[in-house]
């Protein structure tokens, strides 16, 4: 079997990139500090992990908070482990299933990290462990609007304190639920004529990955939101469009349309079009409504990460599904300039989607309306049906398939792009095992059968994002057996979904592997790269059934915030719950007999007080 490609080193920039060039915004990072040298690896790696706890090793300390289900504001009663709470008491309490997670400071630059609020996006509920009998009565009205509560975006105050962060009532908690009013904005509005329907646009489902944009907001990408829609009408079939967005009949087991007409594909094809969008959200006006941004096109967020070019917004993002594509947005004009004359950065722009040679060269195709493929003869009627079909569009332009694509990060100091790729085995499926099977013919994604998937890195031509071309490489792969690199042994890992840098350009990454191979991987994992010479170090591991998701800095670099997400959950490697036994597979955080698991967030601090993310 032929070896895999490793790591290749890094180059610098060339001064005159850097002074015509990208400016690499801090809103990229995982901290929003200056960015500085960064320095070694130097903490022992945690061995893998196989029992239900957060792991970590002796430097650390590890503080619980943020767990589903509470609240958020006064008069809410706390959680009691019996999940008996009705959707009016879910929609003001924390979500279920964190995903995507950023972290906005509200101490002033420049003081130790106190306050901030947690952005976080919930993907997915499980009815299993979302409700008091396991689930038999979620597709009833109330039972599915609870679901709906549990969806969608948590904004939550914390603050750190003698005894470590805690959740705070704060006026700036506020959910965003699957029910709540959304505003369509940009070239796909909500009177569309494929988003009519009788009801109002309304809710934020599958919240991934997203992004914190230079003037203030926060992103949330909409991932698998083809999950919730089905149908029980007698014949119905999907057309090519609905296909290519994986949703049927069958509605991959939620069944809300049993339960909510708007979600029944045959009553009401265009609420499916409604979703799958990057979400703009202010944490700091709940009153301000969620705004779909549509310029950046309609597929599977996993994340939506900003930076900036020439004063331009530039945002990337992967679109979740095997054989999937790199999108890339770039603004119109600075955002400052936009923003002054009343307009959006994001939704004036170009997007574009990635085409990855062989040799290492790669080129960004634009899904423009009357460009190439894309015209009225072969049945695009304007631009925004372009951007309603963009995975049609990016399948007509021949981009590159990929691997699941996921979290996108941008290096501080070098410049380069990154991006996870969970897996795949290029055939829409996701196999068990983590063997590679022999080389397949796609030059990014070059195994048949990538089971325990890889990284990317790319670098725009003249460290411009706003470049048409960028040159390619591997940076790590995941697997059983540790490859060496620059002397340095790697931390075996599986299935890489969340990227962030930290201020001295180090790499951290989390896994979502779902446990065939825990023998050999352990537990999902928060792991450190450094991108100088790809050596990767296991800092913490999760507990059972969980994957590590998003993560998120403080300023000062004294915390790491880190999602776990779906603790105890059914997966292939660690079993199932049951309505009998929610605790059949684990019981984290909170390890009540009479209680369940719970998806959390977790503050990674020190204990010799010092930074985490600059170490």
């Amino acid at each position: 079997m032929p070896a895999r490609p490793g790591p290749q080193p890094l180059s610098e920039p060339s001064r005159r990139g850097v002074v015509a060039g990208a400016v690499v915004s801090a809103v990229a990072l995982c901290t929003t500090a200056t960015p500085a040298a960064a320095r070694p690896l130097r903490d022992t790696p945690v061995p893998v992990g196989m029992t239900d706890a957060f792991g970590t090793g002796r430097p650390h300390t590890a503080d619980v908070l943020a767990p589903w289900g509470s609240p958020l504001e006064s008069g809410v009663p706390d959680w009691d482990g019996t999940a008996s709470a009705g959707a009016e008491q879910q929609a003001r309490q924390i979500g279920t299933h964190h995903s995507g997670l950023q972290y906005r400071p509200l101490t002033p630059v420049g003081r130790r990290a106190e306050r901030g609020l947690l952005v976080i996006g919930h993907e997915y509920p499980d009815e299993t462990l979302l409700f008091a009998d396991g689930g038999r009565t979620s597709t009833t009205p109330s039972g599915h609007a609870k679901a709906l509560a549990a969806v969608g975006v948590t904004v939550v105050e914390v603050r750190r304190t003698g005894d470590g962060w805690r959740t705070v009532l704060s006026r700036h908690n506020r959910r965003v639920t699957g029910a709540a009013p959304v505003v369509f904005s940009g070239p796909v509005t909500a009177g569309h004529p494929r988003l009519r329907t009788p009801h109002p646009p309304r809710g934020v489902l599958a919240a991934g990955f997203g992004g914190t944009t230079p003037w203030g907001t926060h992103l949330v990408g909409e991932e698998n939101f083809h999950r919730f829609f089905g149908t029980d009408h007698p014949g119905w079939t999907p057309d090519e469009a609905q296909r290519r967005y994986g949703l049927n009949a069958f509605g991959h087991g939620h069944q809300w349309h049993r339960a909510d007409e708007r979600f029944d594909l045959a009553a009401h094809p265009g609420e499916a079009n409604r979703y799958g969008w990057v979400v703009e959200i202010d944490p700091m006006d709940p009153a301000a409504p969620p705004v779909k941004r549509t310029a950046l096109g309609r597929f599977g967020h996993t994340g939506a990460t900003v930076t900036e070019s020439r004063g331009r917004a530039v945002v990337y993002s992967g679109d979740d599904e095997d054989g999937g594509y790199l999108y890339k947005f770039v603004g119109a004009a600075a955002w400052r300039s936009l923003l002054g004359r009343g307009h959006s950065p994001l939704d004036h722009g170009t997007l574009y989607v990635a085409r990855f040679e062989d040799d290492g060269f790669g080129r960004w195709l634009p899904l423009v309306h009357g460009d190439g493929p894309l015209t009225a003869r072969n049945g695009w009627r304007d631009q925004a049906d372009v951007l309603l079909r963009a995975r049609q569009a990016a399948d007509a332009l021949r981009a590159t398939p990929l691997d699941r694509p996921q979290q996108t990060a941008v290096h501080p100091r070098t410049g380069h792009r990154y991006i996870a790729l969970a897996n795949g085995t290029g055939a829409g499926a996701v196999a068990a095992g983590c063997t590679p099977d022999p080389p397949g013919p796609r030059p990014a994604s070059p195994w048949a059968g990538n089971r325990c998937g890889h990284i990317l890195r790319w670098r725009e031509t003249g460290d411009d994002a706003r470049s048409g071309t960028f040159r390619w490489s591997f940076f790590a792969w995941g697997g059983y057996t540790p490859h060496r690199v620059a002397g340095s042994s790697s931390a075996a890992f599986g299935s890489p979904k969340g990227l962030c840098f930290d201020r001295g350009g180090r790499l951290w990454i989390t896994t979502g592997h779902t446990g065939e191979d825990r023998t050999a991987l352990g537990n999902n994992a928060l792991l450190l790269a450094d991108p100088a010479t790809g050596e990767v170090t296991r800092v913490a591991t999760g507990p059972y059934g969980a994957e590590l998701t998003g993560v998120a800095g403080t300023p000062d670099g004294r915390t790491l915030f880190v999602n776990v997400q779906h603790p105890g959950e059914r997966t292939p490697g660690w079993g199932a719950p049951t309505p009998e036994d929610p605790r059949a597979v684990g019981n984290w955080p909170d390890h009540d007999p009479s209680g369940r698991p719970r998806s959390a967030t977790v503050a990674l601090r020190r204990r010799d007080g010092g930074r985490v993310t600059t170490s």
